[in-house]
């Protein structure tokens, strides 16, 4: 029986990783019938897999039902919470974890202060960063240093993160330095920009992602020569940019779209719903948002290039072919970009529908024409 449940909790995380949900459900169910909800391993492992599946109120269920908790799923609970923009309830659960005697790791921290970071709560970042080594113990290592940095440059505190990263007792690495740049790219600091993306090119990127950052900053910046060197860095490397795709399950059936890329066997379909859906936001007042296609287009064509983005197709896709105010959940590779996060909103506003998008970063709940992140992403 002890085999079995680390092959079901084994099994389930695999679900989790995929997004699986309809597979995680009939998981949840195989385990119920067979007796192994008791197992506090299975149950750890459902709550990870609901929370990545996009459905944290089945998470929170599965997790209230754990008769013995240890820290793992005290953690496991929290980060979701924190991941799906549910800062209130990060924190009530911490408090819930601390009366039941269960000492929190590093982990937890990260979790706590990942929801300060996109909830904008600085302050209390601060006390929970401070009371990381004064009440517990515990040397913050470099992941948790990297999700304090992140707090305080996301909410423009850029002099402070900056002075962090350089005195901290860690050699900051490509994440911690991206983090920044993105940072004051998003403040607009160009100085700081600069001086940020010299230290992060001088460290050697290896990330795709990081070094499309990197030619960006540059090029807003007009640093020619900079965006050069990048540029063969990455040829040199063989880094492409990574296409964007979104995954998206509709009951029994699921569909992977990618960028510019529309199915033929529904691509009069999609592209009449987008068309008509741009034209109904147009009259909501929409206006494109280009900024983060940095091809040498014309306008006209860098809208077109943000119509087929993938989440896009996968919503419109969701929306054709799932039952009236069912829920559509997607997961995307990368980052929702500012336009498409403006989109979705707008979506869900117009159908009447919620939408869950589960990006590189974080999860968006958006309903009602809002977000879940409050703008924090």
């Amino acid at each position: 029986a002890l085999v079995s449940g680390y092959v079901r909790a084994a099994v389930t995380g695999g679900a989790a990783d995929l997004a699986a949900l309809v597979l995680g459900r009939q998981l949840h169910g195989l385990s119920m019938r067979l007796g192994f909800l008791s197992s506090m391993m299975v149950g750890n492992a459902l709550v990870d897999m609901y929370s990545k599946c996009s459905d944290i109120h089945s998470a929170r269920e599965v997790f209230e039902e754990i008769t013995v908790r240890d820290i793992i799923s005290w953690t496991t609970m929290i980060v979701g919470e924190a991941q799906h923009g549910r800062a209130g309830e990060a924190f009530a659960l911490y408090d819930r974890m601390i009366l039941a005697g269960v000492k929190p790791n590093e982990v937890t921290f990260v979790g706590l202060i990942y929801a300060c970071s996109h909830a904008g709560l600085v302050q209390k970042g601060r006390q929970l960063f401070d009371s990381v080594k004064r009440e517990y113990d515990i040397n913050p290592g470099l992941q948790l240093y990297t999700c304090y940095l992140d707090l305080l440059s996301r909410s423009g505190h850029l002099s402070e993160a900056e002075e962090l990263i350089t005195t901290m007792p860690y050699e900051p690495d490509e994440a911690a330095w991206g983090a920044l740049l993105s940072a004051c790219k998003k403040h607009n600091d160009a100085e700081m920009c600069v001086r940020v993306a010299d230290n992060l090119l001088e460290l050697g990127p290896k990330y795709p992602s990081t070094c499309v950052l990197l030619s960006n900053v540059y090029a807003v910046n007009g640093k020619w020569g900079s965006v050069s060197t990048v540029r063969k860095l990455m040829a040199n490397m063989k880094i492409n940019k990574e296409p964007g795709y979104s995954w998206v399950e509709v009951g029994r059936e699921s569909r992977l779209f990618h960028a510019g890329e529309v199915p033929v066997d529904m691509r009069e379909e999609i592209l009449v719903f987008l068309e008509e859906l741009v034209s109904e936001m147009r009259r909501r007042g929409y206006v494109p948002d280009t900024s983060s296609v940095m091809h040498d287009l014309e306008e006209h064509e860098k809208e077109h290039h943000l119509f087929l983005h993938s989440e896009r197709l996968a919503v419109a896709f969701g929306i054709l072919k799932s039952l009236p105010g069912s829920v559509i959940r997607v997961v995307k590779n990368l980052r929702v970009c500012g336009d498409c996060h403006t989109v979705m909103k707008l979506i869900s506003e117009i159908f009447q529908r919620k939408i869950i998008v589960r990006d590189a970063t974080r999860f968006h709940h958006f309903e009602g024409g809002k977000c879940s992140c409050g703008e924090f992403w």
